[in-house]
C-alpha cells in the first residue's frame, strides 16, 4: 500500500521547507488510485495510467514527474519500486518571452494608474505600487503582503517569501520619499489595517484587483500588445527591472559574477541560474553578448 509510503515522501519534503500545496494531494490521490489497483508499490504502468488522466500533455507531464520524484524517495528503502521514465516530456515548457517597458512607459504607466477611477484613495494606491514594483523589482504578491512594520530604515523586509525566502531591499530616498507621502493619505482610510496597500474596502488587495489596475493602465496609454509579443503584466515591471540592473553591469568575469549573485540575492530568486535567464530573455542583453563572443572566436 502506498499511502503511508506517500505520507512519509510529504512529511519528510515539507520538513525541508517545501509546501507542496498542489503536488501533496496529487500524490494522495495516485496512491489512492494505485492502492485501488491492489499495488503494493510504484508500478510504470498504473502511474502512466494516472498521469493519463490529466488534460492536458503538460498536466500528463507534471503527474508523472510527482511520481518520479516519489519513486526516487521509495527506491532508497525499496529497490522493488519501479521508477517511470518521462515519456510525456518535460514538466516545465520554455519560459516566455518578457515584456521589457521603456523609462516613458512606466512613467505613463504611474500617471495613468494615478489618474484611473475615481477621486479617491485608489489612484494613489495603485499608482505608488507600480512605482513601487518599478524600481525594487518586487514580486506583486510581495508587495501587497507588505505591513507598516516591514518598512524600516534600512528598507523593506520582505518576509518568508517564494521558496521560503525573506530578505531586506533597500529603499532610495525617492521611493522612500514616495511611499511616505501615500502614508500619509492612506492611514486615516484605513486606520486599523496595517497592510500598506489597501482596496477601497478597507482590506488587503488582491493579486487579480492588481492586475486589472494594471490592464487598465496600460490599454490608457496604448501599450503594444500583439500575438507577435509577449503580453505586459504587472510582473513586467519586475522583468524590466531585473534587466535594466543586468545592463548597468560592469565589465571584468569576477565583477560580473559579484552583480549577478548580489542581484539574484536582492529579487530573491531561490537559484543564481533564474537571474542568468534574463541575459538570454531579450535582445538588448543578448546583442552585446553574441557580438562579444563573435570578437572571442575571430581572435580579437
Amino acid at each position: 500500500m502506498l499511502a503511508p509510503l506517500v505520507e512519509s515522501y510529504l512529511t519528510m519534503r515539507r520538513r525541508c521547507g517545501f509546501a507542496l500545496k498542489s503536488e501533496g494531494p496529487m500524490l494522495q490521490r495516485f496512491a489512492a488510485f494505485s492502492d485501488a489497483r491492489g499495488e503494493m508499490g510504484v508500478c510504470t504502468q498504473t502511474a502512466i495510467e494516472w498521469a493519463h488522466l490529466g488534460r492536458s500533455v503538460p498536466q500528463r507531464a507534471r503527474r508523472l514527474g510527482q511520481v518520479i520524484r516519489f519513486a526516487r524517495y521509495a527506491r532508497v528503502e525499496n529497490p522493488a519500486h519501479e521508477l517511470p521514465l518521462p515519456i510525456f516530456g518535460p514538466e516545465k515548457g520554455p519560459r516566455p518571452v518578457p515584456y521589457i517597458l521603456s523609462p516613458d512607459d512606466i512613467r505613463r504607466l504611474v500617471q495613468a494608474a494615478s489618474e484611473s477611477g475615481y477621486r479617491t484613495l485608489r489612484r494613489a494606491t495603485y499608482s505608488t505600487l507600480f512605482a513601487l514594483l518599478a524600481c525594487t523589482g518586487l514580486r506583486v504578491s510581495e508587495a501587497i503582503r507588505l505591513r507598516f512594520a516591514d518598512i524600516t530604515s534600512d528598507g523593506l523586509v520582505i518576509r518568508c517569501s517564494k521558496f521560503g525566502k525573506s530578505r531586506l531591499v533597500p529603499l532610495h530616498e525617492t521611493a522612500r520619499a514616495g511611499l511616505e507621502r501615500y502614508l500619509a493619505q492612506r492611514h486615516p482610510y484605513a486606520p486599523f489595517d496595517d497592510h500598506v496597500f489597501v482596496s477601497l474596502r478597507r482590506k488587503p488587495l488582491l493579486v487579480r484587483s492588481v492586475e486589472t489596475a494594471f490592464r487598465t493602465a496600460a490599454r490608457t496609454i496604448g501599450l503594444p500588445c500583439t500575438p507577435s509579443r509577449p503580453r505586459p503584466t504587472p510582473h513586467s515591471l519586475r522583468h524590466t527591472f531585473a534587466v535594466r540592473a543586468l545592463e548597468t553591469c560592469p565589465d571584468g568575469r569576477d565583477r560580473i559574477m559579484q552583480h549577478t549573485v548580489a542581484l539574484s540575492t536582492y529579487l530573491g530568486h531561490g537559484h543564481v541560474a533564474h537571474t542568468y535567464w534574463y541575459l538570454e530573455a531579450t535582445p538588448t542583453l543578448m546583442r552585446p553578448i553574441a557580438e562579444r563572443c563573435e570578437h572571442f572566436v575571430t581572435g580579437g
